[in-house]
Parts: structure tokens; C-alpha cells; sequence
């Protein structure tokens, strides 16, 4: 697939935005600083003729002294010469990053001061999972969060090393380091090797605005990968700061044109004091004191927009200007040779020649997509969408909302594994608790009676449920909402045959369900929503945590609470005692850690998938003829029309058939997903299709014939019925009398 807005971790492209930013950066200041009385002054003036931002500025000076990096080989574990981190953010980086340690592992500095080896394994083998704790903290953390996945690259650019030894400054005290400590420590841990000692990243520089946009990174490294520490214990930051005050103007990482703040303040007293005489040679006012505390404002956190790319060359809209296609104004180009080169791509359907016209029309559908009830809609729709400062300033910073933030669990976080006692024991009580905020409660008490109607919107849903317009529960409901749209809309429609709506109880397989799975409370929904059905839902995929394989476990109504009811695997016993107890007001789920063309069992109701992208996984090519030999309705969810048509394109080369024209999703996710390389509207399950399998040979015939006959038979029913009982009665009579 060409696009991968909506299916990419939003890390993964706000690391290599840090990381193409410094890397730049450094090329640049390396050439600056070669001739300081030339260059350097040339800068400057052009920096003082730069427009001015209203927005106020902030040097940020982030000291770290106990946690180094180690840089791992990708595939293999353990520390190594960095290629794993290089792979991460190379040409074709993976699309998803559930675990971090492959490529870079976090390692406690302060570990060798006890002597003792054993308690330093145990420290190293729970150094991840401490680190990724750390995130969760305040905000300190979390600004320090992506510069310490990013800081292995430092690395990498030729030159840095004497860079960081001349240049590395530091009249900051949380900048100087024990020295000692750095290279003792790495040789008492029988993981390390000598020559892959962990990269410690002493203080970090950071150049942002009010808003919490990133305007430029500087790490200042205590010593690289396979060498002992150097350059600890700067005693000047000044000239570096300067040097990262003019790169961020001139070239600001994070959006927007060059421009010169309206005001700086600086995170730390004696930079501050060293930057005066400096700062004004840019034209820019430096306020009198330097900031007390961290961030600007209690408030503050990083944005989440990210500079553009040109979808040919990837080269930033830092680096470059970047315009849409003139015809569809859907595809960004960084000028009229990558344009040309896209258009000309062989074969003729991979080029924009031939994509062009649909981009145009998927876009005309931008404004449908906009088209929400809720009171935040155009903010949230906005293609300037600040989706971190959105989920703050609201108090969504705990539970199931962070899963949606970039910065507060970040890919090295370790995932449950829900049929642990310890896991499941998170699911009982509140059934709601983990979509709560900091705030009060957002989901309201269920409601006493059952919905009388169907519902078909956010409107009608949010209504009855006694939710405002105001709640952001939506991005959350999206899924279970889904769920009961295909079950009470479409299924009826497409295949009424199946008459879905008055069976008792479904089986439905959740196929590719990683990120569903973690979000697996907000199924409880629809116990809500239909209950009068016994549901059973069984996640399968091969992201999901191979320690919840074939674990399955039972969520049951206790009054207004849940309780958890743990089974083992495929337990018979516990299927028949929950219909034992009346199982409609329970919630069954199970779990397959593994491909669905290898899924072994039961034939489901129905099979849903949400955001599938049949073009970015291999295992669908086996995937979607298992479903065809199934022949069960199967629906899918896409974030855009573009995915809808590719999943047509593989569905067909996978298994001859196709899909049924997508339709937009009433229950789509108001959060607009912001794309690197395009323009086009993107929304977690803003569309729905299901799967036309090919008819099987011979089957032309009996499906000329086979509806036929029981059309009549519904309206004949009655009497056959009533001959038929008294003649079986009338022989067992006979059979008494024999």
C-alpha cells in the first residue's frame, strides 16, 4: 500500500521526525561552527529578518543522571552495534512497535554503586518495564520520554563525538556526571560487552513553544557506544544552546515556517544568565528572569502534529516546501520531480496517473466525515488536530486513554496478560472504570430499561445512553458501537437469511485484534445495548500477547458491577455452566495469539475486523480463503476509502471474490488521523464493507433454484404443522395399542 496514515504508530513517525531533524541539525551546526566569524553572522542576520511569533519560546535544559541506552540488533536480543535502531527509522520502517527492547534497551547508571551482581541482573533483566513506568509520571518524564528513545542516533552522524567533547558545555549542575560511574558501571553487567557500553545521554536541550509544539532537539552525550565516557562534566552550555536557538528558528522541526519568537525564557539560571548577551543578537527579547519550574504553564504537553513529508523522496517540510497535487490536492510533493516521478511509475496501477482521479473523489468526501453532533467536532476534524493537548486539557491521561497518546505509554511498555489472576483482577467492579479520566465519572448509569428502537447515530446513542455532546466517550465506543451496527443494521440487510436479530446467542470472532484486545472493557457496551443475547467474543490475531493464548475467561453482571470468572483454555465446563446460570448477562471472551487461517474450532456467527489493511500483512493472503471456505459474513472496517479499495484488490487476488462497496460508519471515531504524505481524511472505522466470496463451482444452477422453494413455505406453515402433529400423534397412539 502507498498510504499508511491510519495503520502506522504515531511513534514511530514522531521518531524519525526527531531523528531526520537532528541528524540535519548536526550536518548543519558542524558546518556553521567551521567558520564562526563568517557563517555564524550570516545566520544571524538572516535569522533578524525573520517574522516574529506572538507565541512565547522555551529553552528547555532536562538533566539525566541514572538511566543510559543501549542500542540492540533488531531481531536479535541484546546490546549491539546499533543496527536494530538504524533499522527502526530506515526506509521502510515496521508499521507497528509493541516491544522496544529488540532495538533499544534502558539500563540503570546508578546500579554499580552497590557492588553486588545479583542485584544488579535483576535490575538490568527489569530495566524496560522500570523505564516504561517512568513514562507515566508526570510530565517531566514524558517530555524526556521521546528523546530517550531517539538518543541512540546521536551516534550515527560522523563527528558528533568531538562535537559533544568541544562543544559540550554545562553550567548546569544536572548536567555534570560522574565519570567513574560510567565506566565502571556497564563492565559489571554480565549482559554488556565492553565494547557495547550504554550511551549516556547527559542533558537534553529542548526548544519548544507555549503550545507545546517541538521546535528543535540537541542531546548532549557523555559517551558513545563502544567507548568509554567522555566530555562529562561540561562547563559551558551556552554556545550550544545559541547554536539550537538558530537552528530551530531558521528550520523549525515542528510546523510552520521559519520565524522568530516574540520572547525566549530559559530553564535554568546560569544559562540564562550566559544567553544574554547573545539571544538579542537575533532580535528576539529574553525575559528578565529564567523559568522557575520545568514547563511554562501546569498544563503544557507536546503537541502531536507532525511535519509533512513528500510522499516520493520522504524529505520533511523542514528541509523542503512542500504543495499538493494541482488535480487532487491530495498527495504532497516536495516539487515538479517527484510529482513526475510518481506519475510515471510502472506498473501504470501503482502510479498517481491512474490514482489521481479516485484521491480527488475520496477527498470530496472529507466533509461527510466532518459531519459529527458533538460540540468539539471541528476541533477534533481539523487537519491541525492537537490531539495531546486535546486529551490534557481534558483530563484523559489514565486507563484506556493511554492507548491513545503517544507520549504517556510509549511501545516498551509490557502488556497485560489478561488471564493472569493479577489482570483480570483490573477488569472487576466498575465495568466503565478504565474509560474514566482524572475527572468525574463519564460514562452515566446504565440505563433501567432496555433501548425500545434501533439506534443509527451518535445522536440517537449518546440520547438514550445519557451522555452529553461534550463527552469525548465516542473515540473509546467507536468499537463496540461497530459491533452492534453490523449486528443490528447491516447483517439484516446483506444476509437476512442468517435472521441475526433473533438468535439468542453469537459467537463472533475479532479477527487481527491487537489493539482491540487492549481496549477489551469497552465491549461491555453491548451487554448493554442487546441484553438479551449471550455473547461470545473470541480475539485472534498474531499481535496479540502470546502469553493470553487460549486463555479464556467470563465477565459477568453483578448489579451495577462486573465480576471476572477465569476458565482454562477451551474449558467445556466452563461453557455449560455459564448457560447453567442464564448466560445472555455475561460476556464471554477468549483468546487466539495466533494467524486466523491457523485458528482451530467451531464455525462463527460473524467475523469482524477493525481498520484491517489486507495489504500490509502477509498472513491474509491465507487469512481471507479460510474465511471463504467458511463462507460466514464477514465485516471489515477501514480508516479511509483508499484502504477500502485495496482490501478489494487483495480480497480478489486472494481469493477470487471481492468486497461490497464501502459505506461511511456512523460510528466512526471523531478523531481525525493526521497523514504524513496526503491530505485525504483518515478516522479510525470511518468506513464498513463485508466480503462477496466467489460462488463455488456448480453452484450457478442450485442458485437459480435453491431460493425458490422455501419462499412459500413460511406462509403454508401453520396447517402443515398442525396436520403433522396429530398424525404423529395419532401413530403413537398406534404403537401403544400394538
Amino acid at each position: 500500500m502507498e498510504f499508511v496514515s491510519g495503520y502506522r504508530d504515531e511513534f514511530l513517525d514522531f521518531a524519525a521526525l526527531l531523528f531526520g531533524w537532528f541528524r540535519k541539525f548536526v550536518a548543519e551546526r558542524g558546518a556553521v561552527g567551521a567558520s564562526l566569524e563568517g557563517r555564524w553572522r550570516q545566520l544571524e542576520a538572516q535569522i533578524r529578518r525573520l517574522p516574529q511569533d506572538p507565541a512565547l519560546w522555551v529553552l528547555h535544559v532536562l538533566p539525566n543522571r541514572s538511566v543510559g541506552i543501549s542500542l540492540g540488533q533488531g531481531a536479535d536480543p541484546g546490546p549491539g552495534p546499533g543496527l536494530g535502531a538504524a533499522r527502526l527509522l530506515g526506509e521502510e520502517p515496521p508499521l507497528h512497535l509493541q516491544d522496544l527492547s529488540p532495538y533499544i534497551s534502558f539500563v540503570s547508571l546508578e546500579d554499580g554503586q552497590d557492588g553486588e551482581e545479583e542485584e544488579e541482573e535483576d535490575e538490568e533483566e527489569n530495566g524496560e518495564e522500570g523505564a516504561s513506568t517512568e513514562k507515566v509520571e508526570p510530565e517531566k518524564d514524558r517530555e524526556s520520554a521521546p528523546a530517550s528513545r531517539e538518543s541512540p542516533q546521536e551516534a550515527s552522524p560522523p563527528g558528533e563525538p568531538e562535537e559533544a567533547e568541544q562543544e559540550g558545555g554545562g553550567g548546569h549542575d544536572g548536567c555534570r556526571e560522574d565519570k567513574a560511574e560510567d565506566e565502571t558501571g556497564p563492565e559489571k553487567r554480565k549482559g554488556w560487552r565492553s565494547e557495547a557500553a550504554p550511551l549516556h545521554v547527559s542533558c537534553l536541550l529542548m526548544v519548544t513553544d507555549e503550545h507545546g509544539i517541538i521546535l528543535g532537539i540537541d542531546l548532549l552525550m557523555d559517551g558513545v557506544q563502544g567507548s568509554a565516557g567522555q566530555g562529562s562534566g561540561t562547563e559551558n552550555l551556552a554556545p550550544r544552546a545559541y547554536a539550537l536557538l538558530c537552528h530551530s528558528m531558521a528550520c523549525p522541526m515542528g510546523s510552520g515556517d521559519p520565524r522568530k519568537p516574540r520572547q525566549l525564557t530559559v530553564g535554568d539560571t546560569q544559562l540564562h544568565r550566559e544567553l544574554k548577551s547573545l539571544v538579542p543578537r537575533l532580535g528576539v527579547k529574553l525575559a528578565k528572569t529564567p523559568m522557575r519550574t520545568w514547563g511554562p504553564r501546569p498544563g503544557f504537553t507536546f503537541a502531536s502534529l507532525r511535519a509533512r513529508i513528500c510522499h516520493v523522496c520522504h524529505r520533511h517540510s523542514f528541509e523542503v516546501k512542500l504543495t499538493p497535487c494541482p488535480q487532487c490536492s491530495a498527495v504532497l510533493y516536495c516539487g515538479e520531480a517527484c510529482l513526475k516521478a510518481d506519475w510515471r511509475r510502472c506498473p501504470d496501477d501503482v502510479s498517481h496517473r491512474f490514482w489521481c482521479p479516485k484521491l480527488a473523489a475520496f477527498m470530496e468526501r472529507a466533509g461527510e466525515l466532518a459531519t459529527l453532533p458533538f460540540t468539539y467536532t471541528a476541533e477534533v476534524t481539523s487537519e491541525t488536530f492537537n490531539k495531546e493537548a486535546f486529551l490534557a486539557s481534558r483530563g484523559l491521561t489514565r486507563g484506556y486513554w493511554t492507548q491513545l497518546s503517544m507520549l504517556i505509554t510509549g511501545p516498551g511498555t509490557p502488556r497485560h496478560p489478561w488471564g493472569s489472576t493479577s489482570a483480570l483482577s483490573l477488569l472487576s467492579g466498575d465495568p466503565y472504570h478504565l474509560l474514566q479520566g482524572d475527572g468525574p465519572a463519564l460514562m452515566p448509569p446504565v440505563p433501567p430499561d432496555p433501548p425500545r428502537g434501533l439506534f443509527g447515530s451518535w445522536q440517537d446513542y449518546y440520547t438514550w445512553r445519557g451522555l452529553s455532546l461534550d463527552s469525548p466517550m465516542a473515540v473509546l465506543l467507536t468499537y463496540p458501537l461497530t459491533v452492534y451496527y453490523v449486528i443490528t443494521h447491516l447483517v439484516p440487510q446483506s444476509f437476512p437469511e442468517l435472521n441475526i436479530q433473533n438468535k439468542q446467542s453469537l459467537k463472533i470472532h475479532v479477527v487481527e485484534a491487537g489493539k482491540e484486545f487492549d481496549l477489551v472493557m469497552v465491549f461491555w457496551e453491548l451487554l448493554v445495548l442487546l441484553p438479551h443475547v449471550a455473547l461470545e467474543l473470541q480475539f485472534v490475531g498474531d499481535g496479540l500477547p502470546p502469553e493470553s493464548d487460549q486463555q479464556h475467561f467470563t465477565l459477568q453482571r453483578d448489579g451495577p458491577e462486573v465480576s471476572v470468572r477465569p476458565g482454562s483454555g477451551v474449558s467445556a465446563r466452563l461453557s455449560s455452566a455459564t448457560k447453567e446460570k442464564g448466560g445472555r448477562r455475561d460476556l464471554q471472551i477468549k483468546v487466539s495469539a495466533r494467524p486466523y487461517h491457523l485458528l482451530q474450532g467451531p464455525k462463527p456467527d460473524l467475523v469482524i475486523g477493525f481498520n484491517s489493511g489486507f495489504g500490509l500483512k502477509d498472513t491474509w493472503l491465507s487469512s481471507l480463503p479460510r474465511l471463504q471456505s467458511l463462507r460466514v459474513p464477514a465485516f471489515f472496517t477501514e480508516s479511509s476509502e483508499y484502504g477500502c479499495v485495496m482490501d478489494d484488490q487483495t480480497m480478489a487476488v486472494a481469493t477470487g471474490g471481492g468486497t461490497s462497496p464501502p459505506r461511511p460508519n456512523p460510528f466512526r471515531s471523531p478523531f481525525r488521523l493526521r497523514a504524513a504524505d496526503n491530505c485525504m481524511p483518515w478516522y479510525c472505522n470511518a468506513f464498513i464493507f463485508h466480503l462477496v466470496y466467489k460462488p463455488p463451482q456448480g453452484a450457478a444452477a442450485r442458485q437459480a433454484s435453491g431460493p425458490a422453494p422455501p419462499a412459500p413455505a413460511p406462509a403454508a406453515s401453520p396447517a402443515p404443522t398442525r396436520r403433522r402433529r396429530g398424525e404423529k400423534k395419532s401413530g403413537r397412539g398406534a404403537r401403544r395399542r400394538r
